[in-house]
């Protein structure tokens, strides 16, 4: 029975109410409670799993962007093809591990005929939708937003 007393006694931390700093300062191996291991931020692996959300959205963006640099640039006083293929590039690097790069409709239906299997048309509409969006939405910014900015002329 002594032991027992000598733990009440003692407290949990096995040093007496007198010792506060001694409390404070007992090493980790010590303490009864473990803290897990921090959570990753992110997985790699999740930038390549595949939803209908994620598609959709990666494809509404690629779009976005490569219509609207096609769009700047074709207006602009720049070299077009310089900056046009930088956005299929950067496009490319995005999304072809999540849809496998469906920017083009016409390209997506190609691919969807020459495979021609169940599965390959059950999700198809993901790739005329995201672009059909994208691209809408990038010459609606163009035309209500962009064009809305008064921009000075050399004169």
């Amino acid at each position: 029975m002594e032991g027992k007393e000598e733990d009440v006694r003692l407290g949990a931390n096995k040093y007496s109410e007198r010792q506060p700093i001694g409390t404070a300062a007992q090493g980790s191996e010590d303490k009864d409670y473990k803290e897990p291991p921090p959570a990753p931020l992110f997985e790699p692996g999740e930038l390549k799993s595949w939803s209908f959300y994620r598609a959709g959205i990666a494809e509404f963006m690629a779009t976005f962007l490569f219509l609207y640099v096609t769009i700047l640039t074709v207006m602009g006083y720049i070299l077009a093809p310089l900056p046009i293929g930088f956005a299929v590039f950067l496009v490319h690097l995005a999304t072809i591990p999540i849809t496998g790069t469906g920017i083009n409709p016409a390209r997506s239906l190609g691919a969807a005929i020459i495979y021609n299997r169940e599965h390959a048309w059950s999700d198809h509409w993901i790739f005329w939708v995201g672009p059909f969006i994208g691209a809408a939405l990038a010459a609606v910014y163009h035309q209500v937003v962009i064009r809305a900015i008064p921009f000075k002329t050399k004169s």
